[in-house]
């Protein structure tokens, strides 16, 4: 099963910084990591989409495009359009084939003040000692999950401080 973790932080880099940590546990079979989208809200309320594409998300890349490309729209005009479209549309397509709908990702994207950053991440399994770890540095708020309520609550304290 996969779930579908949405943070929050109050920096641009942070999210970044998160996904990077993450994906070095995936490479030493800590989290299985299947997608993650970074999307950052400048200082000029511009938004940016960096993503990763992983697993399974190949395949549905045109689809998504398409997708990228509509919310590209939404927050950039044509040119904007033409550089969210390319550079996530397949993340964001592959959300809405999760069964996330545009219109929550455009709500997660809308709360972001300027500066600020968000994490989306589906993570298939997880050794919870290893997202522990590369969390703990960070300072964030969960913004949605769909982790078992145990975990959710681990991953709420774990984030509301930095260590």
């Amino acid at each position: 099963m996969s779930y579908l973790i949405v943070i929050t932080f109050d920096d641009a880099d942070e999210a970044g910084k998160v996904r990077e940590s993450l994906a070095q546990s995936d490479i030493r079979n800590q989290v299985s990591l299947d997608d993650s989208a970074v999307i950052l809200k400048d200082a000029d309320g511009k938004i940016k989409v960096k993503n990763e594409i992983d697993r399974g998300v190949k395949v549905g890349a045109t689809g998504g495009g398409l997708l990228g490309l509509f919310v590209g729209f939404m927050f950039g005009g044509p040119i904007g359009a033409a550089v969210v479209g390319a550079a996530g549309g397949a993340v964001v397509g592959s959300l809405a084939d999760l069964g996330i709908q545009k219109s929550f990702v455009k709500e997660v994207t809308e709360s972001l003040k300027p500066d600020n950053s968000a994490l989306f991440l589906i993570i298939r399994d997880a050794n919870p000692n290893a997202v522990v770890a590369a969390m703990r540095p960070c300072k964030g708020e969960v913004y949605h999950t769909s982790l078992p309520t145990e975990a959710e609550e681990t991953l709420r304290r774990v984030l509301k401080k930095r260590s």
